[in-house]
C-alpha cells in the first residue's frame, strides 16, 4: 500500500465515523426531546387536572376579603402525614411541569458536554443529572407544606392578621420584584445557565451527574425563589399564576440576554405588586 493511499483510506475511515456519530447525536437527540416532550405534557395535564379539583373545592372566607385554598389543611379522614404525603407528590408533578421547558435544553448541553461525541453514556448521565435537580425541589417541597400550615393556621387563629393578608401579598410581591434587579438574582441566574464546556473533564458517571443535577437544582431553586414565592403567594394551586411563573423562568433562563429578561419581569411584578398594595388599601 503505497502512502497516498493510506492517507486516503484513513481520511475515509475519519469521514465514516464523524457521520456516523453525527447521525447517533441525532437520534439521541431526538429521544431526548421525545421523552422531555412527553414528561411535560403529562405532568402538565395532571398538574391542570389537581389545579381544577382544588378549584371546585369550597374555599375558607377570610377576613379582609379573600379567601384561603384547601390545600394547607387535612382532608375529612385524612392525617396530616398523608396530607403531607399528597401535597408533595403534586408538587413534584408539578415542579416537573414548570421546570421542564428550562431545564430540558439545560441536561441536553451538559449530556453533551461531559460525554464523547455519539457515547451511549449520554443517556444515563442526563438521567441521573435531571433526577439530582428534582431531588433538590422535592427537599423544597418538604419545607414549603409546614410553611404553608404553620401560616394557615395563624391566619385563621389571628382575624387581625388575616385582614393584613392582601396587603402583605402586595408587598411580598413587590420585594420579589425587585429582588430581580439584584446583583444576588444575577450571580444565581448565570449559574443556573451555566454548563460544562464540551469535552469537560468531569467524569461520566451516574455519582457526578447526580451531584451535578443537585448543583443545578440549587442554584436554580435560589434563583427563581422570589418567584415562587409570588406563586406562594397568589396560590400554589392557581394555574394561571403557575404558568404566568413558568413562562418567566423559562424566558430568563433560556433568552440570550436572560437578565435583561429578568430585569424586564422584575419591573412588571413591581408593578404588580403595587397594584395589589392600592386595591387591597382601596378595599380595607
Amino acid at each position: 500500500m503505497t502512502c497516498t493511499t493510506f492517507v486516503a483510506s484513513n481520511a475515509e475511515c475519519r469521514i465514516g465515523t464523524t457521520d456516523t456519530d453525527a447521525a447517533s447525536e441525532r437520534t439521541a437527540r431526538r429521544a431526548f426531546l421525545g421523552i422531555s416532550a412527553s414528561l411535560f405534557a403529562i405532568t402538565a395535564v395532571l398538574t391542570a387536572v389537581w389545579c381544577a379539583s382544588m378549584a371546585a373545592m369550597p374555599e375558607m372566607h377570610m377576613p379582609g376579603g379573600w379567601t384561603m385554598s384547601m390545600t394547607w389543611m387535612a382532608m375529612p379522614g385524612q392525617t396530616w402525614m398523608e396530607a403531607a404525603a399528597s401535597f408533595i407528590a403534586v408538587w413534584v408533578v408539578m415542579m416537573a411541569a414548570m421546570m421542564l421547558p428550562s431545564q430540558a435544553p439545560v441536561l441536553w448541553r451538559y449530556g453533551q458536554a461531559i460525554t464523547r461525541r455519539g457515547e451511549a453514556r449520554v443517556g444515563s448521565v442526563t438521567l441521573h443529572a435531571g433526577l439530582g435537580y428534582f431531588f433538590v425541589w422535592t427537599l423544597f417541597g418538604f419545607i414549603v407544606f409546614p410553611l404553608g400550615v404553620v401560616l394557615a393556621t395563624i391566619e385563621m387563629q389571628q382575624p387581625t392578621l388575616a385582614r393584613a393578608v392582601p396587603v402583605t401579598a402586595g408587598v411580598v410581591i413587590l420585594i420579589a420584584g425587585a429582588v430581580q434587579l439584584t446583583s444576588w438574582k444575577a450571580h444565581h441566574l448565570t449559574r443556573c445557565r451555566e454548563t460544562p464546556a464540551r469535552g469537560s473533564s468531569l467524569p461520566a458517571d451516574a455519582r457526578t451527574a447526580w451531584r451535578q443535577g443537585m448543583r443545578f437544582g440549587l442554584d436554580c431553586s435560589l434563583s427563581c425563589a422570589n418567584l415562587m414565592t409570588i406563586l406562594m403567594v397568589i396560590g400554589v394551586m392557581d394555574l394561571r399564576a403557575m404558568a404566568a411563573v413558568t413562562a418567566a423562568i423559562t424566558a430568563e433562563r433560556l433568552a440570550p440576554a436572560g437578565e435583561r429578561v429578568a430585569h424586564a419581569t422584575g419591573v412588571v411584578v413591581m408593578v404588580t405588586g403595587i397594584l395589589q398594595i392600592a386595591r387591597a388599601t382601596r378595599l380595607g
